[in-house]
This record gives structure tokens, sequence and C-alpha cells, in this order.
């Protein structure tokens, strides 16, 4: 199993009195700093800050697993729990995010890091190499004689065996496999 690790999470923070006043007046950011950027930071290239302006907002995200305007404290959340995770399941842990099959933790979007330990199934070349394994592993047919585990139907029990799962393609390759438990 591999993994490369993704760039970094940014967000476009901009002032939100500028926007509405029909100035893009902002910068990218890192996502995880997202809440300590202030109105300075975010006007430093338009020649500081303009009476009126109070409220920053992220208006565009980049290598996030959600594709959103949020707050910079929503953005930060995000940046947080995807650096919970170690560097080389990063990956793995956004694509459960775009699958839109994993679980939140709480009341909001942010993906609950342990049920995404407990479900991950590792990157596989493909989800049949992944059910071979698992029957091997289980010892699924270790008890039935050659002569009728030949007849076995690999095909139907991959087939029905992928409705407990989630499948996401992986940046690098192959995929990624998730327990819907």
């Amino acid at each position: 199993m591999t993994t490369t690790s993704e760039p970094v999470m940014q967000v476009w923070i901009g002032c939100l009195h500028c926007y509405n006043s029909g100035q893009l007046v902002g910068e990218w950011f890192n996502a995880i700093d997202a809440d300590e950027v202030t109105l300075a930071d975010v006007h430093r290239g338009s020649g500081g800050s303009r009476g009126g302006c109070e409220e920053l907002w992220c208006l565009d995200v980049d290598d996030m697993p959600v594709h959103r305007e949020m707050s910079p404290a929503e953005a930060a959340a995000w940046g947080r729990v995807v650096e919970e995770v170690d560097e080389h399941l990063r990956p793995a842990l956004l694509a459960w995010v775009r699958s839109g099959d994993y679980v939140a933790d709480g009341t909001g979007d942010l993906p609950s890091v342990p049920d995404f330990e407990e479900r991950f199934a590792g990157h596989w070349d493909d989800f049949d190499e992944y059910a071979h394994q698992l029957a091997e592993d289980s010892g699924l047919l270790r008890d039935v004689a050659e002569e009728v585990a030949r007849y076995f139907d690999w095909e139907a029990w991959t087939r029905d065996l992928a409705f407990d799962y989630s499948v996401e393609a992986a940046v690098d390759g192959g995929v990624y496999i998730f327990r819907s438990l």
C-alpha cells in the first residue's frame, strides 16, 4: 500500500465589505491558519482597509474536500482535522470526505477521525484485489475441498461484497477502500 501526500489546503480570504462594493480584496492563506487572518493581512496588497470593512470570508478554496464558501473559522477547523491524521493517510481522509459516505463529527460537516481510522481498509490497485486478500485473510475457502472451491463464483461474491464498502479513486492511481459500517 502506497500513498502520497496532498498539497496544502488553501483558502482565498476576502473582505466582505469590499466584495459587496464590487472590489475583490483578499489573499490566499493556508486553511489551518485561516482563523488567525486579520483585515490588515487581507488588505495588505490593496493599500489598507477602508471604512466599513469588518468581516472576512473564504470565497474560494484549493485542495480541500469541500468546494464552497465558508468562514475562516470553519476553514481552520477543516485544516486542523486533516492535520490530525498521519500525513500519509491525509489523501485517504480527503477521498473519504469526497465520497460522500463519510461520518461527520457532531452536527457539522467535519469528518470524524476515529470513524475514518476504523473504516479505512487501505489503498489497493482495485476492489477485486482487496476482495481476494480479504477472502484469503479470513479463510473464506480454507476448509472447502479444492474440487468444490474452484466453482466458487468470485465475481458474484466480490460484487455483493462491494455493497458494504465505499471505493474512491486515489490521486496516484488505484483506489481507497472504506467499510460502510
